[in-house]
Formats: C-alpha cells, structure tokens, sequence
C-alpha cells in the first residue's frame, strides 16, 4: 500500500517562538551579577530618519566631488605643480616631432623647448586655459626610461597608428606599463587625415574594436591638426587624475634641471644640486632621498628660487626710467628679485635620517669563553661516575656488546624477536647469495628516473647559470615529470651529502623554528617586530602629522650630498633624473617577499638563485631570488624553476619598502636585452618566512612478503641505512612505512609499511632543509639594448645551442 505523501498545497504553520520574552528573574540570572551601565563609554549613534540619511549622503557626494574638483584645479595651475605628460609613440609609424609640433602652438601659449640627448621635451604656458603641462617623451625600446618616467608622469599620451594601433614594440611596453600601474592616459590617433575618405571611418571603427580589449570604455581622440591638438590639450586638463599607491604617500620630483659641485677631497664625489617640482607630499630635508638606479642619499638643505615658468609673466615700469621695462617672474615676486635664492631648510643632524643600511654585526656575540682547569677536571669526574653502570652479561661478552645489552628496566627481546631475526638472517643469507650474481644486472636494470644534476648545492649557483639553454630546458622537464627527485651519489655517502637535510612527520603540522641555523647575512638585515602594525602607524603619522618642508608645487632646489659624479654625467647624456624621498626605515636592508606570476610572453626556463633586475615600486635593482609556493602555512616549499601556471613567492635581501607596491621582474639575455619575465606586487617584509626545499630520494622493491619488503638503490652502503632509520618512508601509491634494519652491506634494507606493497610501486623517503636568498643586490642597474620589432616578435629569443 502506497503511503500518503503531502502535496505543494500543505498547510505550513509558523513555527512558536519560545524563549523570546523572559522575566525579570531570568535576565538576573543570565547577567551573573553584572551591573547596566550608568555613563555610556562611546558615542551614541542616533539612527537617523530617511531625510536625514539622504540629506548626509548628499554631503559627502559633494564633499568627494570638492576634492575632486580642487585637484584638478591645482594640478598645472600657477600655484600647483605643473602639469607633466608623457608621449609614448606605440608604433613605428609615428611621427613624434610632426606630434610635438602641434602642440607647440604659440597661439595657444607660450613655449620653452629643452632638449636633454636623446630626451625631447618642452613646457607649454597656456594663460587662457589657466594650465601649464610640461611634455617629455620616450621611445617603447628605452624600456627603463619608459617605466622610470611613466612613475612620476600625471598623464601619458599613447600615440596610435590608424590601421594596425600598435606594434609588437608597444604591445611589449604597453604590458610592462599595465604591470607596474597606468596613471591617467589619453588615447590620441595620428595619421587618419592621411588616409583616403572613404577608408577613415572604417579605419576608426576597426581602431575602436582593437583598443577596446586593453582599454575598455576609452574615447580615441585625433592629433592631425591644430584644432584636435587644442582639443587634446583641453582633455588633459579637464579629465580626473588616476592615483598610485606606491608614489601618493611620498614626496618626489622630477629633475628640469642640475648642477654639480666637486668637493674638496675627492672630483669624483661633490654635491648634486637638483632642481625641479615638489609632488606628492612635503619634503623634508632632513628624509633620504632616493635616485632612481643610483641609490640613497642626504641632502644638505633645500632652496626656493624663482619659478622659471610662471603662468602669469608681468611687466613692470621702472619709476626712474618709464622707457624701461623688466619681466617679473610671477606677481608677488618682488622681493625674490632682491633675493634670488632664497634657502628653505637645512638639515639637522640629530634629526637627520642615517644612511646605515646594514647591522654590522658583532663576530664575538654568542661565543663561549674557554672552559678552566677545574671546570674540565669536575666534567671528567661527573662522566667517570656517570658512566659505571653494573650489567649482567653472558660470559664472553665484550664491552662494545654490553653496550647494546639493555638492563631489566628496559625492553628486552623476546622469542617473536629471536624468530624475525632468524628470519631476517635468513633473507640477508639469501641476498648475499644472490647479489654477487646479479650484481652486474640489478645495476643495469635500474628503473629511477633520471633526475636533475644536482642543482641543490647553494655553492655551485654561479656555475649553474652559465649552463647551456637546452641543459635548462632539459632540468625543467625532468622537474615536471619527477618533482625533487635526485639520484643518491655513489661516491659521497648520503649522510655526508645529505646531512643538513631532516625528516620531518608532515610538513603542514610538524614544528620548525624560523630563528633556528640562520645563516651570517642574517646577521646584516633589520626584522620588525610587527611589521604590519609599523607600517599602518608610519602611513597614519602621513595622513594626519603637518611635516615641516618643501610643500607640493613649489619649485626648490635641493643639495644632494656625497653623490657620485657619474649620476650627474648620466643626466647630461639625455637620462632623467628622478627622486622619491624615503619613509622611515625604507634605506635599511631585510628580506622581501613578492606574489608574482610568469608573463604569457616568455617562455625561456627561469631557474632560482639567477640574477634578475627588479622594478619594486619606485626602486630598480638586481637580486637573486629564491621561488617558493604562494600558501598559507608557516612553511613553504622551495620550487627550483619559476613555474608558468600558479602563482609564486619571490624572495630576495633588499632594502624595506612599505606596501602596496608593483613588481616587474626582467632577464637579462646574452645580447643585453632585457626581456620581461614576470609582474605581481610586493607582499611583506619578513624574514622569518620559511623556504623550504625538499630532496626525494627514491627506492625500488626488491623482494615482496605481504607488509615487509627488501628495498634497495635508495642508499649503497649499510652506514646510510642506519642514519636515515627514524625517517619515514612512503610509496608512489599512497603507503606509508619505515625503515625496519639493513641487509647486508651493498645498502638494502628491509621496510615494513602498513599495507601490500605492489611490485610496481615506488618507495620514497622525503628530507627538507631551509633555505636562504643570495646576498647580490646591486642598486645599479645596467642599460639595456633597445628593443626591436624584429626581436619582440619572437617568443623565446634566440639562444646557441652548440
């Protein structure tokens, strides 16, 4: 018989509400004595009425669009900083001059062309649209000057071809700039007046459809004539301004002009006058000063000369003289030119930040003095009573047996143990019989895979990297197809080789120490207590504390000390010269660690501990990194190739940068092109991460009996067998053992584990070691060869194979 079964159409009732209300006495008791409060200790929060809700969103609505509004104002304004814009000519087709010429409109204002080597640039005065913009541009193959002046640059003004947008060149720098982080930009196309009429529109549509996937809802605006050049112009100053992290939170400037004064001692080293625009924040000069690819610096003082670009140029009569006249620099700078220079700040040396970017350590810290005389003698004497231990031992027993004879107290062998040894004796019997037989053959037939030359000696890094292309390629396939298994030596003993290597019970649970066997450069860096608590405070003091200094827009002069000459020939050559002021502790030395992914782009293996050059934030440096996992466990595992398909922790020694802050990491190649390798961002300064690297050492069954099983070319000799006895051991297919004794003295040995074993099955045993970054940051990085079209097209870059 069917039973009932209710339909959609069933009565539902509310379920009771009990427990809801309660009595006085069941409050009482639920409280546990505690009192109501008679003085509140926080604000009140009134629930506001929907007219009150409306009326306060209305407020900061106008509040956000205030300060949006007073930015624009002030950028490129008379009082604000002036208004800096970077051309990137994104094909080979562009005409750069033929676009500088549009702009240069005396009509429009006034123009004053500077032109540093190779590094065009002029500043255009436009008193009717109340702005000024300074223009400077940069070739896609001058890839680091790209990415060095896109830091500091308040607009870019990508240049587009109209039928194919960009080439393989721009499609390289566009995803080195999209990496480390656009500020505004301003898509302008050049050349479509050229095409024939009934081509242009299709031209623009086909344009739209390809800009459309890296710059999704972007107008593309024309740069033919000189109405679409005034056009642009108005674009850029009336659209908002996209901040970045990394330079909102300190001050910097951008170099429109230099001087060097040698000093006394030494012609080499003098003092670098740096002139230029405040932005950002207010600059203090008692901060350190970083130079982009130079390094850390103090400054002396800061002047405020006359502003060479004023908006607003006035004529004075003179009162003597009415026939003559002088320009003044701006309206209210009547007592600067009595004045010229007029100095702002010195540094205070007891406020002055230390340029000390490493501990230097003590080599007498944690030595033990030399025991005396009585000490060693009372050590002696403790042994020789500790050592006598009464033992009842068969006759004929020497001292090294009774050693291993345990007393009453202790376990002790019983008939079950006396039957495995004969057991056991009788199977080592059998193997030695066997093996000078088959000696020969079992060598022959030995199944391991073969494994990566041993790339786990720290020592052999810099040999390691002048290894041929195709050795690499080969080591990461190997890689792929047996994770960190290695090949036991036969000429070293493994628990030589492998003796700074341990087991470890599960490597998520079991304890390690992060301050355990550091290594001396540990000894160099600086470690926070609490880095992330630091770092909010340090961001907190930016955002409320009134920093006494240079305030942002000024144009000053700052007198870098102690700088080489060679910054100073580096920027007459046409190199920009750009500086960011540094927060507290940002010049000292510690470990970094990185997320970053690999680019599509590159394809060529990248192993660790190679010499790679960084664009972390606003520094550039070179560094040899270590690669781990990206998880959230206190130990994470070392990978030895920079993989292409997750995400993975760089770590490397380099000097404190607070987060957030972008990361490109580039290769240099044997033709001194830099190629990119992978981009992400900086994740914390800790050096008490721990990078573990695991060493697989594998094992074949030999003979088979239910749970036990003889395992041999694991290890090759017997003294092996007995070091590695307390590690465990575990199978391809999922089982789990140990080591039981050897056999014989060709290192087999005999396991038991707590399932059948399978013939096919492989035994494994697992050690792991930490280990630390190299110690090669180098702050200045060389030059690379510009890129070509020729080259950026190919995926991997051509490499002798021979």
């Amino acid at each position: 018989m069917a039973a009932h079964r209710s339909g959609p159409l069933k009565q539902q009732n509310k379920a009771h509400k009990g427990g809801r209300h309660r009595g006085r006495g069941s409050a009482q008791r639920d409280g546990k004595g505690r009192l109501a409060l008679k003085i509140l200790s926080k604000k009140v929060r009134k629930e506001l009425s929907r007219v009150d809700q409306r009326h306060r969103a209305n407020q900061l609505r106008k509040q956000k669009k205030e300060a949006v509004l007073a930015e624009k104002r002030q950028l490129g304004s008379k009082d604000g900083p002036i208004h800096q814009v970077l051309v990137v000519p994104l094909h080979e087709r562009i005409s750069l001059p033929e676009a500088f010429r549009l702009l240069q409109d005396t009509d429009t204002g006034t123009v004053h062309v500077n032109e540093w080597g190779s590094t065009h640039s002029f500043m255009l005065l436009c008193p009717r649209l109340k702005h000024r913009w300074f223009f400077t541009s940069a070739r896609p193959g001058d890839l680091h000057t790209v990415l060095d002046m896109a830091k500091v640059a308040d607009t870019i003004v990508f240049l587009l071809d109209p039928l194919e947008g960009w080439d393989s060149t721009g499609d390289y720098c566009l995803s080195c700039l999209f990496a480390q982080g656009l500020p505004t930009y301003t898509l302008a196309v050049q050349g479509v007046s050229g095409l024939p009429p009934r081509k242009q529109t299709d031209a623009r549509k086909k344009l739209s459809k390809a800009v459309e996937k890296r710059f999704p809802d972007d107008k593309l605006l024309l740069l033919d004539t000189q109405q679409e050049a005034e056009m642009l112009l108005r674009q850029l100053a009336n659209q908002k301004q996209r901040h970045l992290a990394f330079r909102d939170r300190r001050a910097y400037l951008f170099a429109h002009a230099a001087d060097f004064v040698p000093s006394e001692e030494n012609n080499l080293v003098g003092t670098l006058k740096i002139s230029g625009y405040v932005r950002g924040q207010t600059l203090n000069v008692n901060s350190l000063l970083h130079i982009i690819g130079q390094g850390d610096f103090q400054m002396k003082q800061i002047d405020a000369p006359v502003d060479p670009f004023p908006l607003n140029p006035r004529v004075i009569k003179s009162q003597k003289d009415p026939g003559m006249a002088m320009e003044i620099c701006a309206p209210d700078a009547v007592a600067d030119m009595e004045e010229d220079l007029k100095v702002l700040m010195k540094a205070d040396p007891d406020k002055q930040e230390s340029l000390q970017t490493e501990v230097i350590p003590d080599p007498m810290e944690g030595e033990q003095t030399w025991p005396t005389e009585e000490e060693l003698s009372e050590a002696n004497d403790f042994l020789k009573k500790s050592s006598k231990v009464v033992k009842k031992v068969p006759k004929g027993t020497s001292n090294y047996q009774a050693e291993w004879i345990l007393d009453e107290d202790g376990e002790s062998g019983g008939e079950d143990e006396y039957d495995d040894m004969e057991h056991e004796d009788f199977i080592e019997e059998e193997s030695q019989d066997e093996g000078s037989e088959k000696e020969e053959e079992e060598y022959e037939t030995m199944t391991m895979g073969e494994s990566v030359h041993d790339d786990l000696d720290d020592e052999n890094v810099d040999d390691e990297a002048e290894e041929k292309m195709w050795e690499k390629y080969k080591q990461e396939r190997l890689q792929e197809m047996f994770p960190d298994e290695v090949d036991t030596p036969r000429d070293v003993a493994a628990r030589i080789r492998f003796q700074k290597y341990r087991g470890l019970k599960s490597f998520r649970t079991s304890p390690w120490d992060p301050k355990e066997n550091l290594p001396q450069d540990y000894a160099r860096i600086f470690q926070f207590q609490n880095f992330t608590n630091t770092r909010k405070r340090i961001f907190k003091e930016i955002e409320e504390k009134d920093v006494e200094g240079a305030e942002v827009g000024w144009y000053v002069t700052l007198h870098v000390s102690k700088v080489p000459v060679s910054v100073y020939e580096y920027f007459k050559q046409g190199a920009p010269l750009i500086a960011f002021s540094l927060l507290p502790h940002e010049q000292k030395m510690s470990v970094l660690n990185m997320v970053v992914s690999r680019h599509s782009g590159n394809t060529e293996p990248v192993k660790a501990k190679e010499e790679l050059i960084f664009h972390c934030g606003f520094r550039r440096f070179r560094a040899s990194p270590l690669f781990s996992q990206h998880t959230a466990a206190d130990k994470h595992k070392f990978q030895r190739f920079l993989t292409a398909d997750v995400a993975l922790v760089v770590t490397v020694y380099g000097p404190i940068t607070f987060p957030p802050a972008s990361v490109l990491l580039f290769k240099q190649n044997s033709n001194g092109m830099h190629s990119l390798i992978a981009t992400g961002s900086l994740l914390s300064v800790d050096p008490d991460r721990m990078v573990i690297k695991r060493v697989v050492l594998s094992g074949h069954p030999f003979r088979i009996l239910t749970k036990m099983a003889v395992v041999r070319y694991m290890f090759f000799n017997r003294e092996d067998v007995l070091w590695f006895k307390p590690v465990e051991l575990r199978t391809k297919w999922g089982r789990r053992g140990h080591i039981k004794e050897p056999l014989g003295t060709h290192g087999h040995m005999k396991c038991s584990f707590d399932g059948k074993l399978k013939s096919q099955d492989t035994v494994l045993m697992n050690l792991y070691k930490r280990v630390f970054p190299k110690w090669t940051y180098d702050p200045c990085v060389p030059e690379p060869v510009p890129w070509m079209k020729s080259e950026i097209s190919l995926a991997v870059p051509e490499v002798d194979m021979e």
